[in-house]
């Protein structure tokens, strides 16, 4: 009873990290540059809109010659590399046998902590780059009040949309806690229990929600010179991850009709 206990009590700590981080992602990449102008990772309580404007902006090639912006750039690159390096390294074959070798079922939930505690780094001491170039901005009327309400409502309906199929594709079993809790029950490995299908499927898609995530990183009022680097970077790494093929984009088809059919299937009996 006790090890099952731990073993639970792990799952669930690695979650709670695990969604506590995903709410602060989503201030970090949403609400932030929604909120707070260009400088969207500045610190709390200060009015990022209005200091801003105080500001004067340099150019592009003026980068190259200012030790501060190029630290801070060099600072965030290094962040961002840090995180993409866990996130892979940590996913291939041979790391993940070996954390199931020494941490059995909590190999998951490892990995989903040890991604949150990445993501965090990044979170914490990520750089804004306020006096860099900006890519676009709206600034003026009607832009500057049409644009950032247009990307408030793509972000809302593409954080909707992560949530719905991260559900869709076994929430519990992403963040480790259903392979925790069929290890206890003695049932077992939830992947051993899924067709080749969703095992070949799986191999393929490491993100299931990329296009989603692309939108939250371009989709913004003010493109800056640190917001630039973080979607570039995401965005390379997001393309690479991919290698989905037309029987996998079948099978997600199928799956997704399934998932509808089940979600109608008590209206239709209230209807009756």
């Amino acid at each position: 009873m006790a090890p099952a206990l731990l073993l639970v009590s792990a799952a669930l700590a690695s979650f709670i990290l695990a969604f506590s981080t995903g709410v602060e992602f989503v201030r970090f990449t949403s609400l932030r540059p929604l909120l707070g102008g260009i400088s969207e990772t500045g610190g709390p309580g200060e009015l990022e809109g209005e200091r801003i404007n105080w500001i004067a902006r340099q150019g592009w090639m003026d980068v190259l010659h200012d030790h501060s912006v190029l630290a801070s750039l060099a600072r965030n690159l290094g962040l961002l590399l840090l995180f993409v390096g866990q996130h892979s390294l940590m996913a291939t074959e041979t790391v993940k046998a070996w954390m199931s070798r020494y941490f059995g079922v909590l190999q998951r939930s490892l990995y989903v902590a040890c991604t949150a505690l990445a993501l965090q780094l990044v979170m914490r001491y990520w750089e804004p780059v306020p006096s860099g170039p900006v890519l676009w901005e709206a600034q003026a009327e009607p832009w500057v009040t049409w644009v950032p309400l247009l990307c408030f409502v793509l972000h809302v309906i593409s954080w909707l949309l992560i949530f719905s199929i991260l559900l869709v594709f076994d929430y519990a079993e992403l963040m480790g806690l259903k392979q925790v809790y069929y290890h206890v029950l003695g049932l077992g490995e939830p992947l051993a229990l899924k067709s080749p299908r969703a095992l070949r499927l799986f191999s393929h898609l490491r993100h299931p929600v990329c296009v989603e995530l692309l939108t939250v990183l371009w989709v913004v009022p003010t493109m800056g010179t640190d917001r630039l680097l973080l979607a570039l970077l995401l965005t390379l790494y997001l393309g690479l991850a991919h290698g989905l093929d037309q029987q996998d984009l079948r099978y997600l088809r199928t799956q997704l009709q399934r998932k509808l059919h089940l979600l109608s299937r008590p209206q239709e009996g209230e209807a009756e």
